[in-house]
């Protein structure tokens, strides 16, 4: 294919010439701002110097228990760690409420006092921005990942750089999430 071929291709069709669309993506979490679950906004520029812990959420799945550990984990470490839930439904409709829903749920049953941010995807063709750059390494600058299941996590430093990303089943307050925290 000649270069001009491609460069027309790229013109009528779109796309960066990588083949993504990552140019209008932030380059830093810092600059994110997403919806809360209320209709507020979190705003990630908020939360320079602490860590962040981002975690997709969902009411009706095996590892939902997890909220417990969460607010536990955000309660006791919330001087230098802030947590931001996402409900997402991408792992067989496991998370089927609207914000409202979602919201009185976690009230009810655990408590949650973290940020937790709007409804979104978390993978395939409508994957939030947020989480394309957690899990593309051009952006991110520490690893490409896929999401593998509901409360899999992704671990900020102070800087804001991704520095750890643990699986589904890795409890929130294991000596491996702990550990890095205090770190």
């Amino acid at each position: 294919m000649s270069v001009l071929t491609w460069l027309m291709s790229l013109l009528m069709f779109g796309g960066s010439p990588k083949g993504d669309d990552t140019a209008d993506i932030p380059k830093t979490i810092y600059e994110f701002k997403v919806e809360s679950l209320d209709g507020g906004t979190i705003d990630f520029s908020e939360f320079k110097g602490k860590k962040i812990l981002v975690v997709n959420t969902a009411s009706k799945c095996g590892f939902t228990p997890q909220y417990a550990e969460l607010e536990k984990l955000y309660e006791t470490y919330k001087d230098k760690l802030v947590i931001v839930g996402f409900p997402a439904n991408n792992f067989l409709s496991q998370e089927p409420g609207d914000n409202k829903q979602i919201s009185e749920f976690c009230q009810k049953n655990y408590g949650v006092s973290f940020p937790m941010a709007s409804k979104i995807s978390v993978k395939g063709k409508n994957m939030a921005p947020i989480y394309r750059w957690l899990t593309n390494k051009d952006l991110n600058h520490y690893q490409s990942s896929s999401v593998k299941w509901n409360f899999q996590k992704y671990l900020l430093n102070e800087q804001g750089q991704l520095v750890g990303v643990f699986s589904p089943g890795t409890k929130p307050l294991s000596d491996e999430v702990v550990n890095a925290i205090k770190q």
